[in-house]
């Protein structure tokens, strides 16, 4: 449907005046330069593209949005398709199927279409200097709101609709992702009144956008070191550097934090029966639980194995608090207890369920001012909800049973088509 509806929006424009010599040398100028761009950064691209699977700032909106605000529809349109097809031809094939590239041209072009539309009705004049004086700037702040308004709305629903568990985060991105496309797109603006006033001054775009894509890349490289390849979490290391500091600052500014240690039961069975690759399914689908079960500010690591942690800063050791500690803990014990994970399988489609957590808790000043001294608390607390039992949450010191399922399975493992659920291990 969005893949159509520009093609149809492109065909309407395409009557519509304005095509002279000197727009088709700006077209020609940006094309030229969005593939040097893309030759001269290729290898740093396909490093991010490998590095994370979810979507990223390409920072070839700077082409496209000039073209946008600058050209006329179709000589727009000519722009971003070719910019945006050479970049998946040198640096995203294969990752990236050609459904999704599609789609993904098919938004920028409208959202390039919805831009220069709303500087054509602002600064009609823009053809000359009127992006530089006048009401060119208002024109072009619109025209910046309204293209990643129509561009991020669209990939934003795409990923609604396709992922399983969205969150505001995987849906919307992260803040810094979304502060790179605002100054990427502040870049293409200027690129556009630079282009329109002097052709030549354009190439002093060039070095500039080639510096920020490495610091991007620099960024990106330093998150992928800090997290866990199996759940997407933070690692053991990353988890603990943050966490430490927000000890820290609890014991310096008076604050407050909680901690959460949680360990499958029975997970080796998982492993032992289908194997590493259906425990890294379980792994997966539990990390998604935690996130989606906790707060954004909230550190979520894996601490290796079937052992996962949890921070929740602002969380007191009060009455009030504690109460809040274990509803969350007992929330994410019930929802372990109500996966169901599916995965095909050489023998069939397998079903996993029946998992089930215990978890740990202590909290800052009850249990300790220092990190390490809530991680020993809470790791007792989750070995005395393992010996009550299993499925338990126990939280400091003086742990009780807070959430007993009053049994103790292993994972229910059976083949979809039998309709068999025999317990593991």
């Amino acid at each position: 449907m969005v893949e159509l509806t520009a093609l149809a929006l492109v065909v309407l424009s395409a009557t519509a005046p304005g095509v002279s010599t000197g727009r088709l040398l700006d077209a020609a100028t940006l094309m030229f330069l969005g593939v040097l761009h893309t030759e001269i950064a290729v290898r740093a691209e396909r490093v991010r593209r490998r590095v994370t699977e979810t979507p990223h700032v390409d920072l070839s909106s700077v082409w496209t949005f000039a073209g946008a605000v600058l050209l006329p529809p179709v000589l727009a349109t000519l722009v971003a398709v070719v910019v945006f097809t050479h970049l998946w031809w040198r640096a995203w094939r294969p990752r990236v199927p050609v459904y999704r590239q599609m789609f993904s041209t098919a938004t920028v072009v409208l959202a390039c279409l919805a831009a220069g539309a709303v500087v054509n009705y602002v600064a009609p004049h823009h053809v000359t200097a009127g992006l530089g004086a006048g009401t060119g700037p208002v024109a072009l702040v619109l025209a910046l709101l309204v293209y990643t308004t129509i561009n991020s709305g669209l990939i934003a629903g795409a990923i609604a609709v396709s992922s399983p568990n969205p969150t505001v985060t995987t849906v919307l991105g992260h803040w810094d992702e979304n502060a790179l496309e605002l100054a990427t797109l502040c870049l293409g603006g200027l690129t556009a009144i630079v282009l329109a006033i002097n052709p030549w001054l354009v190439l002093f775009v060039l070095p500039a956008l080639l510096v920020l894509h490495r610091a991007v890349l620099v960024r990106q490289l330093e998150e992928a070191a800090s997290t866990d390849g199996k759940t997407g979490l933070l690692n053991a290391a990353a988890w603990h550097a943050y966490a430490q500091r927000e000890v820290s600052r609890a014991v310096r500014q008076g604050g407050s934090a909680s901690l959460l240690i949680l360990d499958l039961d029975h997970f080796k069975s998982v492993n032992d029966r289908h194997g590493h690759l259906a425990g890294d399914e379980v792994l997966a689908a539990v990390a998604a639980t935690l996130r989606t079960e906790v707060r954004d500010n909230d550190l979520v690591g894996r601490f290796g194995g079937e052992e996962f942690v949890i921070l929740l800063p602002g969380v007191d050791d009060s009455d009030y608090g504690s109460a809040e500690l274990r509803l969350v803990a007992d929330r994410i014990r019930r929802r372990v207890e109500a996966l169901s994970i599916q995965m095909p399988t050489p023998d069939g489609p397998l079903t996993i369920s029946g998992l089930t957590v215990s978890v740990g808790g202590a909290a800052f000043g009850t249990d300790g001012t220092e990190l390490t001294r809530l991680l020993e608390t809470a790791d007792s607390a989750l070995y005395s909800a393992k010996r009550a039992g299993r499925n338990r949450v126990h939280v400091g010191l003086h742990s009780r049973n807070e959430g007993a399922s009053g049994r103790e399975p292993g994972p229910a493992l059976h083949e979809a088509e039998s309709g068999e659920s025999p317990a593991a291990g």
